[in-house]
């Protein structure tokens, strides 16, 4: 990825190499706290005497030795040499020994241990669990910033809504004067696409991977008498769901997906019609100017809208990686996938890069953009003819607009409900 060839990319800050290996050691160091919080628990169920008589307890022997209380003291040394190694810094493998292990998390573990000890580090997971449980929290970091920047231009767009409530202009289908609208409405339209988008934001679930070497928790279940609880305290400790392993069922990833899409869509039906309504022969819209905004490179006189040329290109490039993704998913097979797996890291990742930095880049268009009512006014009254054909009689483009004040009112108070 390039901040060249790509503006705006800043804005997805942390979405990258970097905030990716910190989110991998935040899995590998959940795991080791989940295994605590599940030793301190059958500790305590051994004090009660209970420690073997649980449903699908081990032998009794089992059961107490992994009942010892020194496990916990173990764990919590572990867990300390990993928190001294990550202040001093967990050397990042290099690019070729990435390569040779087919993925990062391998080097991870192998370097970890190499600082840690391997007793702890990582057993009962596997490669899959960690990148996959990695990856939501790249997601989880993506949803929260696109739920806010659909908010900021949700309410930017209430604003307009309301100011231009009842603001004339021309109604355009396939290209050419339909009949009379009002800016509001479009507004409107424009923010029941945004809080559609915000709901399934909002709705998805982001699951942890704990699957083990094929998806069956086996060596999971020899380290302790409670799996679920050792996932579901690893879960807690990310702020994600505990789940069933989801290696072959990559629906996790092709929804988180389809909702950054839909997301994307609304913010370019948004640049789009800007796009339109700004150009030199329309000019009922403009982005706001600033000084080094939209210049060219030769003709001084220029303020290209830059910010919805971006946006567009987003809407217009996402569709594609979530199919790509879709793809994907239809070919994970066996219990672990021979690449179609490794072929949605880089279209994922890009797809949460993309949606941050244009639902960024949408906040500030919308809460920029400069209205001129006196031209859309003056534009339907010049082609009023055209625009009351339907109805057949008048010339006041302001008494043919149906029940577009009362669409406006309806989309204003889902938003006033929040």
């Amino acid at each position: 990825m390039s901040d060249l060839l790509e503006p705006g990319r800043h804005r997805a800050a942390g979405l990258d190499d970097e905030g990716l290996w910190n989110a991998l050691l935040q899995v590998e160091r959940a795991w080791l706290t989940a295994r605590r919080a599940a030793e301190q628990f059958r500790a305590k169920a051994a004090v009660r005497g209970g420690a073997s008589a649980e449903p699908g307890a081990a032998p009794a022997d089992r059961a107490a030795r992994r009942a010892d209380p020194a496990a916990v003291a173990e764990l919590d040394k572990a867990i300390a040499d990993f928190d001294s190694a990550v202040a001093n810094g967990v050397p990042r493998p290099g690019v070729e020994a990435v390569e040779g292990a087919g993925s990062p998390v391998v080097e991870l573990v192998r370097i970890l241990r190499s600082l840690v000890g391997d007793e702890y580090v990582h057993r009962g997971l596997t490669s899959q669990d960690v990148l996959d449980t990695a990856l939501m929290l790249f997601a989880k970091d993506a949803l929260g910033r696109v739920d806010t920047y659909l908010t900021l231009t949700a309410a930017s767009l209430g604003e307009l809504a309301r100011a231009h409530r009842e603001t004339v202009m021309a109604g355009r289908t396939l290209t050419q004067y339909a009949v009379p609208v009002t800016f509001g409405l479009k507004v409107a339209q424009w923010l029941v696409g945004l809080l559609d988008a915000r709901d399934a934001v909002r709705a998805i679930e982001l699951p942890v991977q704990v699957g083990g070497a094929a998806g069956t928790r086996s060596l999971l279940g020899e380290l302790t008498d409670v799996p679920d609880a050792v996932v579901d305290a690893f879960a807690a400790e990310l702020g994600l769901q505990s789940a069933l392993p989801w290696h072959t069922r990559r629906t996790p990833i092709t929804r988180i997906a389809d909702v950054l899409a839909e997301a994307c869509a609304a913010a370019g039906v948004i640049a789009g019609n800007i796009l339109f309504l700004g150009r030199p022969e329309v000019g009922e819209v403009r982005e706001r100017r600033s000084a080094g905004k939209g210049t060219s490179s030769t003709m001084p006189q220029k303020a290209n809208p830059v910010l919805s040329v971006l946006i567009r290109s987003a809407a217009l490039q996402v569709p594609p990686l979530v199919g790509h993704l879709h793809t994907c998913s239809a070919l994970a097979v066996d219990e672990r996938p021979d690449g179609a797996w490794h072929a949605e890291w880089p279209a994922f990742t890009r797809v949460l890069t993309l949606s941050v930095t244009a639902l960024s880049q949408t906040a500030d268009l919308v809460g920029g953009l400069e209205v001129d009512a006196a031209k859309m006014a003056q534009r339907a009254q010049e082609a009023a003819g055209e625009l009351l054909a339907e109805r057949g009689t008048g010339d006041d483009p302001a008494e043919y607009l149906g029940s577009a004040t009362a669409f406006v009112d309806r989309v204003l108070e889902r938003w006033d409900r929040g």
